[in-house]
Formats: structure tokens, C-alpha cells, sequence
């Protein structure tokens, strides 16, 4: 009698032994070629051939593995160190991308925006975007001599505003650094608003510190949107960045950087491109506490900047088809993408590119770039006249050619 559960037993005693346990041949059937693996010992086979647990390993295989990782970041880092650089550097590339995608929606929707048309009401809020724009200007140069009186420099408030608007057309000059350039020297020689030449470092902390408030200050319009995905809540982390504890770090880099950056490109029309260049060794001087009162004059050029966009979209009656947080949230980070990206003059590009791809969800592509087209045309016009409105009011206090002396 052949009890049920033998073959169990049978299997047991032979992993016991150690020798490989073969299933018995029934009456009627061959026996399986011996150069087959068994079942049993194809199952057992990944068990015996698996790694050890990870308390066997020991502090070796750790070290080993550490080692693995860190020579395979070293690989990695000398394969992109041997990659061909781009000609001319990242920067025009940069802009070229922006143009390029700017352009490629040009051409995707060319018959749409060729029927889309202006009313003189729209023609008359287009007019009114100008005068935004224009305001816009008045107050940045505000924003700059505000910083310039926080820091402690003495500026003289009307010099200084003119200064800052008869300079302010240089930043759509290929490079993007023109305006900076003249800023600094302006410091230096002590004129352009302020009393003293100032030194090398102490006029790249200003000339840092202008945009860099500026972007904190749109940065910040961006959470009104709300929670965008964590976005609104992420804008608004910048404005911690500001205390001086963190905020003097970051000045530092950027100074060293802006150095390098105007000491290469503009060498030939610095005065002194040697002691720029030395600036950036220099460590920062104490701040006097949160900026607040330059931030808040800021936020008031960015919200005026954002009222002459906001006379497009009525120009093109889009004011109903997004809430207008939405308007402001994507106008913000379009514009500070623009401010802060390297290369792209004036945003030029940058601006209309993350504007598409902002609110390109929402709405239309075409009247949505016939609104980033028309601001940009209303934006520049308002910059045109500002350093026009400057250089005539240097011209009467100079007493310039057929123009009386005050």
C-alpha cells in the first residue's frame, strides 16, 4: 500500500542528504532526460545564486558602491566637459529659441490674426497703454533712487530718475548689459544723481539689486493666480530670500558673475574694466536691513507695467475670457522670465514665449498673441518716449543748442 504523502517524504530525506531529488517515473511514462534541470532545482537555483542579505554586506560593499557612484559622477561630469561649446556662447541661442517659437506661432496662426481687427475704441486703449508704460519708467527710476537712498548714497532725486531713463533704452542692445555698463560708470565718476563716485563693488551691489527686487516684487504677483499647481506658493518664497542673512550671499555671486560678465563684454568702453574686474574679490558691504521701501516701489512699476497689458487685452475685448488674477499671475511670471533669462534683450522673445505657454490653455493662441504682440509694441513706444522726455529735460537743464538755460 502506497501511502499518499510518501512522495513528500521522499523529497524531504533527499534535500536532507543533498542530493538532487528526481520525481518518479510513473508506470506506462520514461524517465526525463537527465540533462534537464529538474523543476525543484530551477526553483531553488535563484535562492542559492541571490546576493547576500544586506547586514552580510558590510561596511566594504558600502565603500564600493560609494566609490561606483562617485566615479561614474566623475565619468559624467569629463563626458559633458567634452561636448563642443556653442558659438557665441548660451545667450543668443536663447534668444533665438524665443524668436524662433515666437515666429513659429506667427506662422501656425497667421490667418486668425489677420482677422482680428481694432475698433478706435481699441486704438484709444492701445494710446492709454503707452502712457502706462511711460509711467512705468518714471516709477522704476523712483525704485532705483529709493535703493540708491536706502544703501546710503545720497542721490538727488530728479538726476537720478532722468539718468535712470535716459539709460534705460540700452537694454534692448544686443548683450542686455549695456544699461548696466552705463549705470556702474555713472556711479563710479559720481554723476547720473549722486553726490561721491562710488567704488567698483558699491556700484555692482546697486546695479544687482535694482532687477533683483524687481523680480521678487513680480514674483510675488504671481501667487494672486492661487495655488497653480504649488506655483503661487512657490512665487512667494523669493521674498524670505530678501533678509539680509540670505540675501548677502546672494549678492556676493551676483556681483562676482555681473563682474565677469561686464569686465568680458564691455572691457573697451569701461573706464577702469581692471578694478570691475577686482570687485568681484571684494566682499559685500552690510545691508541695512529688508528693503522694504525700494520693494514696494518696485511692486508699483511692475503693477503699472501690468496696466498698460491689461489696456491690450481690453483693446482686443478679452477681458472676460480669463479672471484677471489669471491675467496678472501669467503677465508676472512672463515677465520675470524675460527679466532674468541671459541673452534676450529687453525679454525680447522670452516674454511672449512663456506668455503663450502660460495662458495658451485658456485661451486662443491668436488673440492671445495679438495681446503679447500689441504690449510689446505699446511697452517699447513707452520706453522710446521716456529716454526722448530725459534727454530733452538734460538738454534744458544743460541749456542746449536753441534751447534756453534755467
Amino acid at each position: 500500500m502506497i501511502l499518499p504523502f510518501r512522495p513528500l517524504l521522499e523529497r524531504l530525506r533527499a534535500l536532507t542528504a543533498g542530493a538532487p531529488w528526481r520525481p518518479r517515473s510513473r508506470p506506462g511514462t520514461t524517465q526525463a532526460s537527465s540533462s534537464l534541470p529538474a523543476p525543484e532545482d530551477s526553483a531553488l537555483a535563484p535562492i542559492a545564486a541571490s546576493p547576500p542579505a544586506p547586514a552580510a554586506l558590510g561596511s566594504g560593499a558600502v565603500t564600493g558602491s560609494g566609490r561606483s557612484a562617485a566615479s561614474l559622477l566623475a565619468a559624467l561630469r569629463a563626458r559633458l566637459g567634452r561636448l563642443p561649446s556653442l558659438p557665441g556662447g548660451l545667450r543668443p541661442w536663447i534668444t533665438l529659441a524665443s524668436l524662433g517659437f515666437v515666429m513659429a506661432a506667427l506662422l501656425t496662426n497667421a490667418r486668425p490674426l489677420l482677422q482680428l481687427g481694432l475698433d478706435p475704441q481699441g486704438w484709444l486703449w492701445l494710446v492709454l497703454g503707452v502712457g502706462f508704460s511711460l509711467l512705468s519708467v518714471v516709477v522704476n527710476g523712483l525704485a532705483w533712487t529709493v535703493l540708491l537712498r536706502w544703501l546710503g548714497l545720497r542721490p538727488r532725486w530728479e538726476a537720478s530718475v532722468t539718468h535712470f531713463m535716459e539709460t534705460n533704452l540700452r537694454k534692448f542692445l544686443p548683450g542686455g548689459i549695456w544699461h548696466l555698463a552705463a549705470r556702474v560708470q555713472a556711479l563710479r565718476r559720481g554723476t547720473g544723481g549722486v553726490e561721491l563716485p562710488q567704488s567698483a563693488a558699491r556700484s555692482l551691489l546697486v546695479v544687482v539689486l535694482e532687477p533683483l527686487l524687481a523680480a521678487v516684487a513680480a514674483l510675488a504677483l504671481v501667487g494672486l493666480g492661487g495655488w497653480q499647481g504649488g506655483l503661487g506658493l512657490a512665487a512667494l518664497l523669493p521674498l524670505g530670500l530678501l533678509n539680509p542673512r540670505w540675501l548677502e550671499p546672494l549678492l556676493g555671486r551676483l556681483e562676482r558673475r555681473k563682474a565677469r560678465d561686464l569686465a568680458a563684454e564691455l572691457g573697451g568702453e569701461l573706464d577702469d574694466p581692471e578694478s570691475v574686474a577686482l570687485a568681484a574679490c571684494a566682499t559685500p558691504a552690510p545691508l541695512p536691513g529688508y528693503p522694504w521701501p525700494p520693494l514696494l516701489v518696485e511692486l508699483a512699476f511692475v503693477l503699472l507695467r501690468f496696466a498698460g497689458f491689461a489696456c491690450c487685452v481690453w483693446a482686443f475685448d478679452l477681458q472676460l475670457s480669463l479672471p484677471w488674477t489669471t491675467w496678472l499671475s501669467g503677465f508676472a511670471l512672463a515677465w520675470t522670465v524675460g527679466l532674468v533669462v541671459p541673452g534676450a534683450p529687453g525679454g525680447l522673445g522670452v516674454f511672449e514665449a512663456v506668455l503663450l505657454l502660460r495662458l495658451g490653455g485658456g485661451l486662443a493662441a491668436a488673440p492671445l498673441l495679438a495681446v503679447a504682440l500689441s504690449y510689446r509694441l505699446v511697452a517699447t513706444l513707452g520706453d522710446v518716449l521716456a529716454s526722448l522726455l530725459a534727454d530733452l529735460d538734460g538738454r534744458l537743464a544743460r541749456g542746449g543748442p536753441g534751447l534756453p538755460s534755467q
